[in-house]
This record gives structure tokens, C-alpha cells and sequence, in this order.
């Protein structure tokens, strides 16, 4: 189903709802029944009718996902009121009834419409309610189609982004994802906060559609994205009960876009190659890797000692393929730290905690036994692109089978050495959308396309553009804790980040200069 059928289909069965509960209110108001019948104009008419004619904006919010299960509960409550039911317990019925309540007040009660009513709310509690529900309203339009709050929770791109950094995602630049999942709470995610309960039902399930961008996503972005291999039932809780999650519910991850779509991707040694050539990253980004040590007395390293080297994680014990023995392992550094930590007395061996060519890890992408892959050295392969026809065959369905049965949405089997979608054979497949390749700065210590494949463009949420807070937890005291240096910096840009707080912190104290002595020549004049 198109996204224009389901939305059609669901479009249609809310206009025979609304005629069949309404058409005799309609005529009471001094309307013709048809009119309850005429989609969308039939909105307009009930604007009037709730004594609403200039906030036509009520029509568009009614048909956006999400913004109308606020929107929806409004309008019920309006509707009766504007028929003289403005007792509380008829409003609560009218609520938790979903509106069909209505149905009552049209065919059961005798009521009569209240010509130019008053909107004005009867009560204090009435403003707040009205105040909190157009800042509602307001909050998730823009939280759902133009910039949403994101914390990064890892560090997998630690040194460019750290951990506890409070991010603005632009929903607009690779073009804003309508929603999914039709019935869920406002600018949640997929449980209400402190409770685990889900904030969302599976069912009904709209169609994928984008709304336009204006630019593509473009090598070595920092891209928002759902996880694909997500099936836990919390984000924030590894341990909770697995389920089946729908696309627009899946856990938010945050990597670094090095492969496009129709890319041939290599790892090499933990760095990438596209067409066999060495990906150029941009100078803000530091790659960090695990290292392995043997220290001259024995003893671990401190913590606090490997602080001073800008390794943030403590040290393990990391058993080595290539000299099969357990080493001492820090998982990141940056290559400057590693130079700087050759140079210790205290060490007496250190490199690069790499995988030999050809040793398989089993946690890695394709997760197949004819694949050698891990970490560090991984590939080739290619990027599927939408339209791009690939060859299959025994070897490297293991690639492509997930993207073609779960992303794609075909029953894809392998049986008897032959490749099956439908119980038809084939050869070769047409892609119908991009993929790309996310991986994290930190090579050692990232969970990332390494480890589930590809990320299709349907699952892509946004692009990060500006840090404005930064948290950091391990921190002592308030003060320290702040990272005053990140607030309000740009992610993306040349050069180390530049905080525009200051200026901030200006141009507030200037409005409420403004706003100050605007007020003292008012009261002045009266």
C-alpha cells in the first residue's frame, strides 16, 4: 500500500464517521446535511459552526499525524459546547469516548446551537489548559517536521561529539519523515519517561513518505538515524524485553555517513576506502583506537594517569590473536595520545590494537562463516543505490538478503542453492532506495554498520547542527560539569568548535533591555 492509499482509505473513513454523528447538528446550526458530507469543506463549515471562521489553521493541523490526536479532542469538545453541553462530566465523556459521544448529542438529545458563543475560557484552570495545549500543539510540529532535541548517550563519536552533549537535529535538511506510527504520545519516543510503559500502539501504520530536503546526505555527514537492528522494547534499557518495533520507534543512533549509496566500501587497518581510496575526513573529526600495552613493572596504569593522555575509557585485558597471549587494553585514544604515551617510561610495549586480515569475528556484518571480516579490517563491498541491479548468488546473499527481505519488504529465501523472493528464482536485484554506511570515530569501541549492515534512507531522521548544552557526568560539581566551551557550537565546519553563548547571553540581555524600558514609557505615557 502507497502512502496515498492509506492515507486516502483512513481520510475517507474519518468523513463518514464525522457525517454520521454530526449531519443533524449541522442542520440545527442552520446548515444543509450535505454540507457534513463535503470533505475538507466540511471542516471550514464546522469552523463556523464552533464559532472558529478565522483559525482556518485548524483545518491543515487536522490532517497531520500526530498534531490531529491533539487537534481531534479539541474539536469534539467545541462541538458540543457550541450546542450548549458544556458540563465537565460531558466533556470527559466526550474525551474518553473519542468523540463518539457526539453520536449521543446528535441523535438522542434535543439540543439547540448557541449563536455567537463566547470563547473566552469560563475559568482560570480553562486558560491554563488552552495556553498548554496550543504550546503542545506548536512544540510538536516542530519537534516532528523541523528540529528535534537529541543527548548523545555513547561514545562512538566521542572527541567530536562527547558524551552528554545536548544536540539540535535539522529534520529539514534531508527532508522531514512523516510519522508512522498514526497513535502515539507527543515528542515521545518510545516510552513515556519513567514509567517503561510503551508511548505508542503498533496499529493503525501509515506509509513511509518525506516530505523534500534541501540537500542529500554527503560523505562523512553526522547523521541521525533509527537503528535498524533495534528490537528492544525501552531505549534507554539494554536489558528490557525484546519485541518487534515499528521503523519510526526504533532506538535514535548517531554515526558518521563514510559510504553512499553505489560506494565500494574497505576497512583497512581500521580506516576506510571508497573506490581504494583513503576516505579524507574533516579536520574536526579525531579518530580514536584501541591499544594494546604491556607495562615494564606489570602493573596497570591508573586511570587518572591515562586521563592525562586524553584516554577516556579504563584499561582490560584483551587477548591478542596475533601474539596469543592476553595484553592490556585501552579502547580510546587518539593517534596524538599514542605518540604522547610511546614516549612513558612506565610502558614497555604499545601498538595499535588491530585484527589480522582474514581473522573472522563472529558479532560482524555479514555474520557469516564465508566472511573473514572484523573490525579492522573489513570488506569490500558495495552500497546498494536506488535503481543499482546486483548479481546474486551463493556468496554474497549474505550481503543483501536483509536489505532485500526487512527493508524492502519482499519474502526473500535461499533454498537448495538458489535465491527465491516469492517462491520465484533470481539472479539479480533492482534496489528501490539508497543505503549508506555509518560508522563511529571511535574504531575501537563503536557499535555501527560494522555490526548490522546497511542503513536505508527511510530510517534516516535527521542531520545534528548545533550543541547547545553539554553535561559531563563524571564531572565533580555542578560548575565543572558544564562543558562551557560547547555551548552553543556548531557540529559540522572547519577548525575546533567556537562557542556563541556569549553572544547569547547579549543578545538576551538586549530584549530584556528592550522589553524593559518599553514597558516604563507605557506606564509613563498612561
Amino acid at each position: 500500500m502507497t502512502f496515498t492509499q492509506g492515507f486516502l482509505i483512513f481520510f475517507l473513513i474519518v468523513q463518514v464517521i464525522h457525517f454520521l454523528g454530526t449531519w443533524k447538528l449541522y442542520v440545527k446550526a442552520g446548515r444543509k446535511a450535505w454540507e457534513a458530507a463535503v470533505p475538507i469543506y466540511n471542516a471550514f463549515i464546522l469552523m463556523r459552526i464552533i464559532n472558529r471562521p478565522k483559525e482556518w489553521y485548524w483545518v491543515i493541523l487536522l490532517f497531520i499525524p500526530i498534531v490531529q490526536l491533539i487537534v481531534f479532542p479539541v474539536i469534539w469538545v467545541e462541538t458540543i459546547r457550541a450546542f450548549g453541553r458544556t458540563d465537565r462530566t460531558e466533556t470527559v465523556l466526550v474525551v474518553l469516548t473519542l468523540g463518539l459521544y457526539i453520536y449521543y448529542v446528535n441523535y438522542m438529545l434535543d439540543v439547540e446551537y448557541v449563536y455567537e458563543r463566547s470563547l473566552k475560557p469560563r475559568s482560570s484552570l480553562g486558560e491554563w489548559v488552552a495556553s498548554i495545549l496550543f504550546a503542545v500543539v506548536a512544540a510538536t510540529l516542530v519537534h516532528t517536521y523541523v528540529m528535534q532535541p537529541f543527548v548523545i548517550p555513547t561514545s562512538s563519536l566521542e572527541k567530536t561529539l562527547l558524551v552528554g552533549d545536548f544536540l539540535f537535529v535539522s529534520k529539514i535538511h534531508y527532508g522531514a519523515r512523516t510519522p508512522m506510527t498514526s497513535v502515539a504520545l507527543p515528542m515521545v519516543h518510545d516510552a513515556v519517561p519513567f514509567t517503561g510503559l510503551k508511548s505508542y500502539l503498533k496499529e493503525p501504520q501509515l506509509p513511509y513518505y518525506r516530505l523534500p530536503g534541501f540537500e542529500g546526505i554527503e560523505r562523512n555527514d553526522i547523521v541521525v538515524f533509527n537503528w535498524p537492528a533495534d528490537t528492544l522494547s525501552i531505549i534507554d534499557n539494554p536489558n528490557s524485553k525484546t519485541l518487534y518495533k515499528p521503523l519510526d520507534k526504533r532506538s535514535n543512533y548517531v554515526k558518521r555517513c563514510v559510504g553512499l549509496p553505489g560506494d565500494k566500501l574497505e576497512v583497512r587497518e581500521g580506516y576506510v576506502y571508497i573506490d581504494g581510496k583513503k576516505n579524507v575526513l574533516p579536520d574536526r573529526t579525531k579518530l580514536q583506537f584501541s591499544y594494546k600495552f604491556i607495562p615494564k613493572d606489570n602493573s596497570i596504569l591508573a586511570d587518572e594517569v591515562l586521563n592525562t593522555y586524553g584516554i577516556t575509557d579504563g584499561v582490560s585485558y584483551w587477548n591478542d590473536p596475533k601474539i596469543n597471549r592476553d595484553t592490556l587494553s585501552f579502547p580510546s585514544a587518539t593517534e596524538q595520545a599514542y605518540q604522547r604515551l610511546k614516549n612513558n617510561n612506565s610502558i614497555a610495549f604499545i601498538e595499535k590494537g588491530t585484527l589480522p586480515k582474514g581473522y573472522r569475528d563472529a558479532s560482524i556484518f555479514p555474520h557469516s562463516k564465508k566472511y573473514n571480516w572484523n573490525n579492522y579490517e573489513f570488506g569490500p563491498l558495495q552500497i546498494p543505490a536506488r535503481g543499482m541491479t546486483i548479481e546474486l548468488n551463493m556468496d554474497n546473499i549474505p550481503l543483501y538478503k536483509r536489505a532485500i527481505g526487512e527493508y524492502e519488504g519482499n519474502n526473500i529465501t535461499v533454498e537448495d542453492n538458489q535465491i527465491k523472493i516469492d517462491g520465484k528464482v533470481i539472479t539479480s536485484y533492482t534496489f528501490k532506495q539508497d543505503y549508506y554506511w555509518m560508522m563511529g570515530d571511535n574504531r575501537g569501541n563503536s557499535q555501527d554498520s560494522r555490526s548490522w549492515g546497511f542503513v536505508p534512507f527511510d530510517h534516516v531522521l535527521g542531520k545534528p547542527t548545533f550543541v547547545w548544552f553539554s553535561w559531563d557526568n563524571n564531572a565533580k560539581g555542578i560548575f565543572n560539569k558544564i562543558r562551557w566551551d560547547r555551548l552553543f557550537t556548531t557540529v559540522s565546519g572547519n577548525g575546533e568548535p567556537v562557542s556563541y553563548f556569549r553572544y547569547f547571553l547579549i543578545l538576551l540581555a538586549v530584549w530584556f533591555g528592550f522589553n524593559y524600558f518599553r514597558k516604563r514609557k507605557k506606564t509613563a505615557a498612561k
